[in-house]
């Protein structure tokens, strides 16, 4: 779903066949984590994150990402480099296709594999927010194909797989600054989204 997308539960109940009882908890739950946000006049909308946000929720991530990849280099795990190899060659295939969206998510949840091989479940659900948040961000504010430069995610996986956690932090501390850098978060707030979010506005109240 795209940022600044709106969403009502009528829509989302159907969409996946469970009542809105279940879809409003969700929803709630998609609000308090900040990926949700509610709007007088508009309703529930996909948040946008703005570039001052998007700042935000990178520094976090420069201070807990590279820690944890330090922490899994420090006994690697055959089967967690199973999966991690696994994952990359899907972001390869999604590259190849041309298919952006598939792509995004995937980039994206090679970050959330790396949190769940650590074994730390708040960690995970930190995580899950912060990686959610990022990809919207990308959507909005990447002129890259998806932010995520080739080739990095797999640096990253060989660092770890060799047992060295200071490169593997380094690596992820690099990755994340690439990320930042081709988002170009110096430059002035779009007002595309806003002005979308107005019209909707106006359109709800005729």
């Amino acid at each position: 779903m795209r940022p600044g997308e709106r969403l009502t539960e009528e829509q989302l109940a159907a969409a996946f066949n469970v009542s809105r009882t279940v879809v409003r908890q969700a929803m709630a739950r998609l609000a308090q984590d900040g990926i949700l946000e509610k709007l007088a006049n508009v309703g529930s909308t996909v948040a946008s994150p703005s570039r001052k946000q998007t700042r935000d929720i990178l520094s976090v991530r420069k201070m807990v990402e590279p820690e944890i990849v330090r922490s899994l280099a420090a006994s690697p795990s055959v089967a967690g480099l199973a999966k991690l190899r696994a994952h990359i060659a899907e972001e390869v295939d999604a590259r190849k296709r041309g298919d952006r969206g598939t792509l995004v998510r995937l980039t994206g949840e090679f970050h959330l594999l790396l949190a769940e091989l650590a074994g730390n479940e708040l960690l995970a659900r930190l995580m899950t927010g912060l990686q959610a948040l990022t990809c919207l961000a990308i959507l909005l504010h990447a002129e890259r194909e998806d932010a995520c430069p080739p080739d990095e995610h797999s640096t990253i996986v060989a660092a770890i797989a060799a047992g060295d956690g200071e490169a593997a932090a380094q690596e992820m501390l690099h990755h994340l600054q690439h990320v930042e850098k081709d988002l170009r978060l110096d430059r002035p707030e779009p007002k595309s989204t806003l002005a979308w979010l107005r019209g909707g506005a106006e359109r709800e109240r005729t």
